[in-house]
């Protein structure tokens, strides 16, 4: 249960408390008008509707609460008593007992519901869920504090842009997070106090949209806090306005940010086009989740998946990361650049091409590049058929990043992150065909930030514990 709505159940107990206690001030036999009857009657009424809805609230969001339940019918079946015509004496003895009841629905509830945050997290794609882990750990390991992982559903969007096919990636997530499915876990009833989202676009992407329930703009109607923490990390200097004008920016009320140079970069795309949201302590520097994860890579190691060991024993790993953004640009070169690298793979006996194509590729092509996707297709099995090397297309792009030993590939988010891994970083180049892939390069190498004071994650627990 939610402080939110912990703190609303005794407000709502107080109300009833001092309603009953009026009760007994209208219960006076010698001055009792028939004016006063209706009054009596009203006030018995919005009693046992106010218990009545404690009682339903707390079944809906905390039915362990069972005392608390059974406590608040009791209350219930007393005010039933006092509506009936019973003597002056009766009344006062009953009165009585259901003003004591009172006391014992507080006792109850103190008892039974538990005075901890409530935290939920709404990732929608299994492979972004990174950009939320090392907060929902922090908060996991804390017990004045439950959390939820609630995947929810996202749909493919047609040329037209309406919604297309659904999708749902519950049964994708690392076996040790616990989730809880989206049809079990209401927002609007459990009203959490603290929500968080990496999909900042409500129906403003092109190619995918999160079911409509759980577009921003709604969820944060059902919590005090709604944070946006983006699925993408920059280097952390300029963001495009693109990327800052969006539903999750907008209606956040706070936005986790990589430095304080991109958290400039926001407010000043905000003062451009929404000034009155350009409010310096909205935006949150604490770098990113995703971060953590690679520095935890660096520090324990990579494990390398079971069907891989073969592959890539001895030999060097590429990590060839391929994008959205490289194809709608160049379209039919795109994918001739892909044939030509997977021709010069195929030929490298010391080397296995670790192949991540984008999660949204094939949607993307679909959608906005109709007349590629077939050709796309071949190409892909051409990949698979010929061995070429791994297609990875897990979730978890951790271990890709571990047992990799350089990236090569287009510009993405990616690169950033890479970098914090210490290891090179190649950009391919479109127009060079039998371009030469590097192996690995001493000189491309970064330095690797093996501790840091608190993570990503740490920090943005501690700051909304904070905030309570």
């Amino acid at each position: 249960m939610s402080r939110r709505i912990r703190k609303k159940l005794f407000e709502r107990l107080q109300i009833l408390e001092e309603a009953t206690r009026e009760l007994h001030g209208t219960w006076q036999k010698e001055k009792f008008l028939e004016t006063e009857q209706e009054e009596y009657m009203n006030l018995l009424l919005n009693c046992q509707e106010c218990a009545i809805a404690i009682g339903e609230q707390i079944d809906k969001v905390y039915p362990e609460a069972e005392g608390s339940i059974h406590a608040l019918e009791d209350y219930c079946e007393k005010i039933y008593k006092l509506a009936q015509k019973l003597s002056e004496k009766d009344v006062d003895a009953i009165y009585e007992e259901a003003y004591g009841q009172i006391l014992v629905i507080r006792k109850q509830m103190e008892e039974e519901l538990p005075d901890k945050l409530e935290m939920v997290f709404l990732p929608y794609k299994a492979a972004m869920w990174d950009s939320l882990e090392s907060i929902w750990l922090e908060a996991s390991k804390d017990e004045a504090c439950n959390t939820y992982v609630v995947p929810v559903p996202y749909y493919d969007k047609r040329p037209d842009g309406s919604l297309g096919e659904m999708h749902y990636e519950g049964m994708d997530y690392p076996a040790y997070v616990p989730v809880t499915d989206y049809e079990r876990y209401n927002p609007a009833e459990r009203q959490p106090d603290v929500i968080f989202i990496h999909n900042p676009y409500d129906g403003g992407n092109s190619v995918t949209s999160v079911h409509p329930y759980f577009y921003a703009k709604n969820l944060k109607q059902f919590t005090d806090k709604l944070i946006y923490v983006p699925y993408f990390v920059l280097d952390g200097n300029w963001i495009d306005a693109s990327l800052v004008l969006t539903a999750g920016t907008i209606y956040a009320d706070y936005v986790v940010v990589r430095t304080e140079k991109e958290k400039e970069c926001y407010l000043n795309h905000l003062r451009e086009h929404y000034p009155q949201l350009a409010v310096v302590d909205k935006f949150l520097p604490f770098g990113s989740p995703k971060i953590d994860k690679v520095r935890q890579i660096c520090l324990e190691g990579a494990e390398i998946p079971h069907e891989w060991k073969n592959r890539v024993k001895g030999k060097k790993v590429v990590l060839y990361n391929t994008g959205v953004v490289g194809v709608l640009n160049s379209d039919e070169q795109y994918l001739e650049k892909l044939k030509n690298v997977f021709e010069y793979a195929k030929r490298k006996e010391d080397m296995v091409l670790l192949w991540r194509p984008h999660p949204l590729m094939e949607a993307t092509l679909k959608s906005k590049r109709p007349e590629l996707y077939e050709e796309y297709l071949k190409i892909k099995n051409y990949f698979l058929q010929e061995s070429v090397g791994i297609y990875d297309t897990k979730a978890d792009m951790y271990p890709a990043i571990g047992i990799s030993n350089i990236y090569y590939g287009d510009w993405s988010s990616l690169i950033w992150l890479y970098q914090e891994s210490g290891k090179g970083v190649r950009v391919q180049n479109m127009h060079m065909m039998n371009e030469e892939i590097p192996y690995y390069d001493e000189n491309m190498m970064n330095e690797v930030v093996r501790e840091e004071e608190l993570s990503c994650g740490r920090k943005i627990y501690l700051f909304v514990q904070k905030l309570q």
